[in-house]
């Protein structure tokens, strides 16, 4: 861990560079001032076109681009007097019609990074707790595991909701196979040839056979 160095094409130089073991290079940048959308993205994208990972401070009330949520990267806050740092977890989406169908079931149980228009709940920790990893700074254990268990429990209950669609249409399918397997239903009987031969109820003339199932003629 080095301070204060320069990227290799001495474009960028990061408060704090990292090397970890599997290589992957990452930058720790600490701001004290507000930066602009496109001033943070310009430096950021310099960081992934060399292969470095890129990840921000900001001073608790600084107002940070928030472009960096749309990037997909968590906003981090430290203070140098409480030795504290600080981040956000994504509150669990809404969960609209369908919402098991989604292709991420993660955003349903908190998550971190949080989403750019996500409800947020900040959470506070040592600086000496953060780790690295090759995405960037790591949580905690415990609040990895509590991230993790309100995903799951998101998980489970979406795997409830498709069971049960999956039974429903299976039972549907079924019931269609079975109507078309049964037999035709016997015709019903024909009524009962009145004494006297096949007369119309109404006019009490003779009755054509094809119309006896009426028991009148047509215009009657």
């Amino acid at each position: 861990m080095r301070l204060e160095q320069w990227t290799e094409d001495h474009d960028r130089r990061a408060y704090v560079e990292a090397l970890l073991r599997d290589g992957t290079k990452i930058a720790l940048e600490a701001q004290r001032k507000l930066m602009t959308d496109d001033g943070w993205r310009a430096r950021h994208r310099d960081y992934a076109r060399q292969g470095v990972v890129d990840v921000w401070f900001w001073r608790p009330r600084v107002h940070f681009p928030h472009v960096v949520l749309d990037e997909g990267l968590p906003v981090w806050f430290y203070s140098v007097s409480k030795r504290e740092a600080a981040t956000s977890l994504g509150r669990p989406h809404a969960r609209a019609h369908q919402w098991w169908q989604a292709s991420d079931l993660s955003v349903f149980g908190l998550h971190h990074p949080p989403c750019a228009l996500d409800e947020l709940e900040r959470v506070t920790m040592p600086i000496a707790a953060l780790g690295l990893g090759p995405g960037g700074a790591v949580l905690p254990e415990d609040l990895r595991t509590r991230v993790l268990d309100s995903q799951r429990e998101a998980q489970e209950e979406a795997k409830q909701w498709k069971d049960g669609e999956a039974r429903y249409a299976r039972a549907v399918r079924e019931a269609r196979e079975r109507a078309a397997r049964a037999p035709d239903p016997a015709p019903l009987p024909l009524p009962p040839i009145p004494a006297g031969g096949l007369r119309c109820e109404v006019c009490r003339r003779p009755l054509d056979p094809l119309l006896v199932k009426n028991r009148r003629h047509l215009l009657c």
